[in-house]
């Protein structure tokens, strides 16, 4: 039968990242310096947490469940923080994101840190679909990271079985890894216009970027951008690649 605690990390969508190897995985991906603050999104049972504070210089490790958040066993240099990640106020110091996150919590966790200012990076892990889609492994690229490529460069930093959790989920996972860039890709002044230009494209015709562009823009340079891009004109908007985005917009936008 079902115990109360099997229902809470139900409700929670808890799932434990339990295998050292994996835990290790995902800290190399977030590559923390001694020196740097590192906030944890949910943390459980404490395991990933520990190894976080090895490399981290400190850790605020927030987790919702009173259960687990009374019981952590941490070192010195952890603030534990007993609250709902969301609900959270982004430090004003650079800082960077890790976590083991709650699958059904992925996109506003994932558009928390797009949100915070100071957030030099974020090291997640979710599902491997989600992780995929993101990263253009499918050889499709999401609305969402072409939106923000000039910004953040996205990556699957690795693939974790599913046996590596306690419960063990029913798909395996993947790291995300989002880093924020030194210098935009896009000087801050055209950002409003190149989300614009990207709604543009993928808001328009029967999935055509061509056909979407050439309803703002005139035919002929369109074509020519195409062109310089090496692209279709027939290519579904979603496999046109973040950099063949940036050439179109600056060379439309010129």
């Amino acid at each position: 039968m079902r115990t109360e605690r099997d229902r809470t990390r139900r409700v929670l969508s808890q799932t434990f990242l339990h295998d050292p190897a994996a835990l290790d995985r995902v800290v190399q991906a977030a590559r923390p310096a001694h020196t740097d603050l590192v906030l944890e999104v949910g943390a459980g049972d404490g395991r990933l947490t520990r190894v976080l504070a090895e490399a981290a210089g400190r850790v605020v490790a927030y987790e919702v469940d009173p259960a687990l958040a009374t019981r952590l066993a941490v070192p010195g240099n952890v603030v534990v923080r007993q609250q709902d990640f969301l609900t959270a106020r982004p430090p004003r110091e650079p800082f960077a994101v890790v976590g083991n996150i709650p699958y059904a919590l992925t996109a506003p966790i994932v558009q928390w840190c797009l949100r915070a200012p100071a957030l030099t990076s974020a090291t997640l892990v979710t599902q491997l679909e989600y992780a995929r889609k993101r990263t253009g492994d499918y050889g499709r690229w999401s609305r969402l990271t072409v939106a923000t490529w000039p910004e953040y460069q996205w990556d699957l930093a690795g693939r974790l079985s599913r046996h590596a959790f306690r419960p063990v989920p029913r798909v395996d996972s993947g790291i995300l890894r989002l880093r924020r860039r030194p210098e935009p890709l896009v000087p801050g002044r055209w950002m409003a216009t190149y989300r614009s230009f990207v709604e543009l494209g993928f808001g328009g015709v029967g999935g055509s970027l061509h056909a979407s562009l050439r309803q703002r823009h005139p035919g002929r340079r369109v074509d020519a951008a195409f062109r310089a891009a090496r692209l279709d004109t027939s290519t579904v908007v979603g496999h046109v690649w973040p950099e063949q985005w940036l050439l179109l917009f600056r060379l439309l936008h010129a």
